[in-house]
């Protein structure tokens, strides 16, 4: 089934429906959002805290529409050849010695075609071919630099990547591309207008429960429901890194392992590493043990 446009969806609520059936489970909003952006051929930026499901969100997406997953992993100082293409001198170098050896002479042009270009995920997303368009997941764009950003400009907006040699490569079929950001910095504009935006919360608890359980199917549906309850309180104290349901989902797996069948204090304290990050967060959070009714 296809969407309006020739979107991999009908609808919104089959985006759902089909998340749900590779175990990612995701509310109306982030559906919606998801539709859209794959429906009409828009980047997607999903901004949150982390450990809400952002990076999650686009490899269910790739699974669900069994696209390609692409992945290019954010990092200050990420250059051009290693996200968007570079010239293999390796093999370059190896022509030139052949030719010296058969008394020929290269000239610049035959020394940057396609023989000898590498294709990073950036160029790999525009000149794929298959069957399904990739899913490009441009993940934690915000620990890039500024100049990375620029980079980007002319592949969110057009679907293209112009390499000075050979000229503009556009992709045949728009890939489905999905940006992270956990704000540790401020994007720039016109990477904002160039893309379709969604933040994504925090999940209610019901949902919050509904995803542990999924993840974690072992624990004792006691211990996820006081867990994730107990995770959603910390998240209200003043902490350096508040726990994501990631986090949750860790603390219910090694809580599980111990053989808890209920959050009591002593297993508890033990296994605070699984959501406290910072020696600061852990007496922090240490601290919540104390009201619990019933708590050993």
């Amino acid at each position: 089934m296809t969407g309006l446009a020739g979107g991999p969806f009908a609808d919104p609520e089959e985006v759902i429906s089909r998340l749900d059936a590779v175990d990612h489970l995701v509310d109306e909003g982030t559906a919606t959002a998801l539709f859209l952006a794959s429906t009409l051929g828009q980047p997607l930026l999903l901004e949150g805290e982390p450990g809400v499901g952002k990076t999650a969100s686009a490899i269910a997406l790739a699974a669900a529409v069994e696209a390609p997953l692409i992945r290019l992993q954010c990092y200050e100082g990420l250059t051009v050849g290693e996200a968007l293409y570079e010239w293999n001198y390796q093999r370059q170098l190896l022509a030139i010695r052949l030719a010296e050896s058969r008394h020929e002479k290269l000239a610049d042009a035959d020394l940057f075609t396609e023989e000898f270009l590498s294709e990073r995920p950036i160029l790999r997303a525009v000149r794929a071919s298959g069957p399904v368009p990739p899913v490009l997941l441009v993940d934690e764009i915000d620990r890039a630099d500024d100049e990375f950003e620029a980079l980007l400009l002319e592949f969110l907006g057009e679907a293209s990547v112009t390499i000075p040699e050979l000229g503009t490569f556009t992709a045949a079929r728009r890939p489905y591309v999905v940006l992270t950001s956990n704000r540790s910095r401020e994007l720039h504009d016109a990477l904002r207008r160039r893309c379709l935006y969604h933040w994504i919360e925090f999940p209610e608890p019901e949902r919050a429960v509904r995803i542990v359980r999924r993840r974690v199917p072992t624990a004792n549906q006691a211990l996820i429901a006081s867990a994730t309850e107990f995770v959603g309180r910390a998240r209200g104290l003043d902490l350096d890194k508040a726990p994501g349901l990631a986090e949750t989902i860790d603390w219910v797996s090694a809580l599980t392992v111990l053989g808890a069948s209920s959050l009591g204090r002593a297993d508890g304290l033990r296994t605070l590493g699984a959501i406290a990050k910072t020696p600061d967060d852990r007496d922090a959070i240490a601290e919540l043990f104390e009201p619990i009714e019933g708590v050993r």
